[in-house]
């Protein structure tokens, strides 16, 4: 009987080790949340909204279900299905930090519902995503803006339109609810509505778009900064990084966006198609970016002139436009580029300029590419050689220093992991302060040295008994 209540005591022992060193902090849940470009489609809701009742069983166990368009854009693994209301009693929810599927009527608004607290400003992005085949106008496109419980916008409604190249493309727009506001009547906690409606529908042809949206939070600063857009900034035009292209392909959407360091990349691109990279910009830093279209081979049937043949946009990380260039194709080679643009500066918001404006947080920016559809018309379906030069220019700073996590976490990070571990005294701004991969790894190593040292106690005393054991004591 003693060998075997020493034998039990044995396995006990070695179980709790076990389960000590398997459960703590380098654990694989632990570790999952590393990348700050990860798929928002999954991220829990966030802290700082109000709590919310059941979401609609649509949106809580739908996943995103085969389009019934021919779309060539990748949506988000796993994002859960939302049908836009015809009015506000029956709007759906949305969380920040969860990615979702819709679509949009050609006629008529549709309604998504926000609960937001008092002091954080959510973002929402609605990518519209016409069929490959569709018939589209230039001016044609998707509008997006969020209004408070009686019907009254936060900020000036975003729209963006097919234009010249008159090609099938993904067109994205971002409203908000912004704090601190000069609108007192977004300032209070309570319900808002997301409203997404096509604009400027003429000629083309009927029929649902495919729809995705992407609310994000941005908590508030835990110290109050400046309020106006810096005066002055190098606005000089940086040379675009020279040397030999290296192969790198694009994604087919925002969530499987490549990711492109400073340099230059060669890709392939078809007509109709439009692929997405993104680059990590840090506090401080400005990004600049070049497009060049090769010469077509020849095997055209048209030999003809598209304007718009090629688009090239920057989308900052909550995927609101920052700025975009549109380049005519008549099948010889094409060169563009995005304007200067601010170092990365949460002052930005308050400029005028849009294109400032848009550069108010780090973390991945989105650059999009878009060939034309016409373009295989007249010059035939084969792809075209492109090349993009990416410059990073400045070192990064550190994090205004926020007061919370935003939704999902680490979107306003680079280089150092998500800030996962953030709480009401976090710094979600920029990867360099707490929280992040960084002092994951420190818990890690905490927590390896304790289970180590737990272990080394344990089987001196192991030894120590069974000794005894044996001496008869």
């Amino acid at each position: 009987m003693g060998r075997r209540r020493t034998a039990w005591w044995r396995v006990a022992v070695v179980g709790v080790v076990l389960g000590a060193v398997s459960g703590g902090p380098g654990s694989a849940g632990f570790a999952a949340s590393a990348s700050p470009f990860r798929s928002p489609s999954a991220s829990p809701s966030s802290s700082a909204t109000a709590s919310s009742p059941t979401t609609a069983s649509s949106s809580a166990t739908a996943t995103a279900s085969s389009s019934a368009t021919d779309s060539s854009y990748a949506f988000a693994q796993g994002a859960p299905s939302v049908t836009g209301a015809t009015d506000t009693g029956d709007a759906e929810r949305l969380e920040p930090g969860t990615t979702y599927r819709s679509s949009l009527p050609s006629e008529g608004k549709v309604y998504y519902r926000l609960v937001l607290d008092a002091t954080s400003t959510v973002y929402v992005a609605a990518t519209a995503v016409p069929p490959t085949d569709a018939e589209v106008t230039p001016t044609e496109g998707v509008r997006v803006s969020v209004q408070d419980a009686d019907g009254r916008s936060c900020a000036a409604p975003d729209t963006a339109s097919i234009g010249a190249g008159r090609s099938p493309r993904p067109l994205t727009v971002w409203g908000a609810r912004q704090l601190p506001s000069s609108r007192s009547l977004c300032r209070g906690a309570g319900t808002y509505y997301v409203v997404v409606e096509r604009v400027l529908r003429t000629e083309s042809s009927p029929g649902d778009w495919d729809l995705e949206l992407a609310p994000v939070l941005e908590p508030r600063l835990r110290k109050a900064g400046a309020t106006s857009a810096p005066e002055a900034w190098d606005s000089a035009t940086p040379s675009p990084p020279g040397g030999e292209a290296a192969r790198r392909h694009g994604g087919g959407g925002f969530g499987s966006a490549t990711e492109l360091e400073q340099g230059a990349w060669r890709d392939d691109v078809r007509p109709g198609q439009t692929l997405f990279y993104k680059v990590p910009v840090g506090w401080g830093q400005q990004v600049y970016a070049t497009v060049d279209l090769s010469s077509e081979s020849g095997g055209g049937v048209g030999g003809g002139f598209v304007p718009g043949g090629v688009n090239l946009a920057l989308y900052n990380p909550v995927r609101g436009l920052v700025d975009d260039t549109s380049i005519s194709y008549n099948g010889s080679r094409k060169s563009g580029a995005l304007a200067a643009l601010p170092p990365v500066g949460y002052d930005n918001r308050y400029a005028v300029s849009d294109r400032v404006g848009g550069m108010r947080f780090a973390g991945a920016y989105y650059l999009v590419v878009h060939l034309a559809a016409r373009v295989g018309e007249e010059f035939g379906d084969g792809p075209l050689g492109l090349t993009l030069r990416v410059r990073v220019k400045g070192e990064a700073t550190a994090g205004p220093g926020y007061a919370g996590r935003s939704e999902p976490s680490g979107i306003f990070q680079v280089g150092q992991g998500s800030g996962a571990a953030g709480g009401a005294g976090s710094s979600d701004g920029g990867g360099y302060g707490g929280g992040g991969a960084g002092a994951g790894m420190k818990l890690v190593a905490f927590g390896g040295i304790g289970a180590g040292t737990l272990l080394l106690v344990v089987l001196g005393v192991w030894v120590v008994v069974g000794r005894r054991r044996a001496a008869g004591v």
